[in-house]
């Protein structure tokens, strides 16, 4: 037992100065590390001349532009620090209790039009019994796995919902959510669906491709090019929704996901065939920061997305 020995060391180091290490290794310059914590920069500085002396460690070298580099020790104290920190501010503040039926707040939800039209219906229901006074906003997922970090990691958005995409940096978790299979559709008395779709006319007809990021390719052109064929991509559009009308309205074939097309094809008057090919499914999963983990309000958000997506 470590108890009397640790308490000794805690009670020789002022716990102010770890609060100011923290910020200090968070913005990794002084001015601003002071300016976060309502200090003067000299007394800043001096915090920082305290900690070097107890630690036996010069802990931040100067950069370039007043930049701040934190050394080796710096980099293996730092996520220990902030856990630590993390945990005290909840032991003084009580691990705040929530409780969806009185709570008052907003939940930001970033993601593409597919899973807003999947899950928005039976989250807001389940919402509107359960929790009447939270409300939801859905805003647009960044196109780049940094942007999507900056998203979770700022605090812009609450959670992610896209594909589970691999090679995520630590500190971010991940929840399938659900699966998806393709469907073929074409506007109701096109020529296509007149008889049983071969691979041979599916690559004869001109294909509208979804292409949320504006760059060609898709599931369907990998496993076409695995055998050997191609397909004449006559228009691409960047989001889900809009495809549907779009095939109404055309001669194009359109290969989607089978939720959308259960939702558009009785209303736009679409026929609905298997693919010719076989395709494997895409996936949806719930991506979040480890920021909020544990934070109570959180996790009962994440349970009813995960709720709405069964």
């Amino acid at each position: 037992m470590h108890n009397g020995h640790d308490a000794g060391e805690l009670a020789a180091l002022d716990l102010n100065l770890l609060v100011v290490l923290d910020a200090l290794l968070t913005e990794r310059h002084v001015t601003r590390a002071a300016a976060r914590l309502g200090m003067t920069q000299p007394a800043c500085s001096h915090a920082l001349g305290r900690l070097r002396r107890a630690l036996g460690d010069p802990l931040l070298v100067r950069g370039t532009r007043g930049a701040m580099l934190p050394t080796p020790r710096a980099e293996a104290l730092a996520p220990g620090l902030r856990a630590a920190l993390h945990g005290l501010a909840s032991a003084i503040r009580g691990e705040a209790r929530f409780d969806p039926a009185t709570a008052r707040r907003t939940f930001r939800i970033a993601t593409g039009d597919y899973a807003e039209l999947v899950l928005l219906p039976p989250l807001l229901s389940l919402l509107a019994s359960e929790a009447p006074g939270i409300d939801v906003w859905m805003l647009p997922l960044a196109l780049t796995r940094e942007g999507v970090v900056a998203q979770l990691s700022s605090g812009a958005v609450d959670v992610v919902i896209g594909p589970p995409r691999r090679g995520w940096p630590d500190g971010l978790y991940i929840r399938p959510l659900f699966d998806e299979r393709f469907r073929c559709v074409v506007r109701r008395g096109h020529p296509a669906a007149q008889s049983p779709l071969t691979l041979d006319r599916y690559c004869a007809l001109s294909h509208l491709l979804v292409a949320p990021r504006g760059s060609p390719g898709s599931l369907v052109d990998d496993a076409l090019a695995a055998l050997g064929r191609s397909r004449r991509v006559a228009a691409a559009v960047p989001h889900f929704l809009v495809a549907p009308h779009v095939i109404a309205a055309t001669d194009l074939m359109a290969t989607l996901g089978a939720r959308l097309v259960d939702a558009a094809a009785a209303p736009l008057g679409l026929s609905v065939l298997p693919p010719p090919l076989e395709l494997s499914s895409f996936s949806f999963a719930m991506i979040w920061h480890e920021r909020t983990h544990h934070d109570p309000a959180q996790r009962w958000l994440r349970d009813q997305v995960a709720k709405a997506a069964s």
